[in-house]
């Protein structure tokens, strides 16, 4: 158990940017192709195999690479973070429309049609913000809140 003040650990913020990452992008996702009426991978055929894959490998991208940019605790760090997650992201989609039999070229062309979209900014939005707070919970040497008797100082 760490002590007050001490911050968060950088394996617990990379986890907890992690989630909100995902949460982040999947809800971005929603709302955008709400507000834009179409959809995050609009290739006829590809399935919901590349779009699976696409979320999971840019989720293990962000985590490893801000597992690393929490442990050094510097902001320059999100962009790393950030492009890896989006390589992560357009390699998922290959990868996932590949392994579920979609032509190679039909995923790499869904790849690029989502690399111009607005679904890119989204997902890179999400991933810098992510980050971002992930760095700021190391750095900002941050505790859990407390109640005023129990801080175990006698001001008051």
């Amino acid at each position: 158990m760490s002590a007050p003040g001490d911050g968060v650990r950088p394996p617990v913020a990379a986890f907890f940017a992690t989630v909100g990452f995902a949460a982040l992008a999947i809800c971005g996702f929603g709302f955008t192709s709400l507000l834009t009426d179409t959809d995050v991978l609009a290739t006829p055929g590809l399935g919901q195999g590349a779009g699976i894959g696409a979320m999971l490998l840019a989720a293990l991208a962000f985590a490893l690479t801000a597992l690393g940019a929490t442990r050094r605790g510097r902001y320059p760090a999100v962009i790393w973070v950030t492009v890896a997650t989006l390589g992560g992201y357009l390699l998922g989609v290959v990868l996932g429309g590949a392994l579920t039999g979609v032509d190679i070229a039909r995923a790499i062309g869904a790849a690029g049609t989502f690399a111009v979209s607005w679904y890119t900014v989204v997902l890179v939005v999400a991933a810098v913000i992510a980050a971002w707070a992930g760095i700021a919970l190391v750095r900002t040497r941050a505790s859990r809140p407390e109640w005023p008797w129990e801080r175990g100082d006698d001001e008051e």
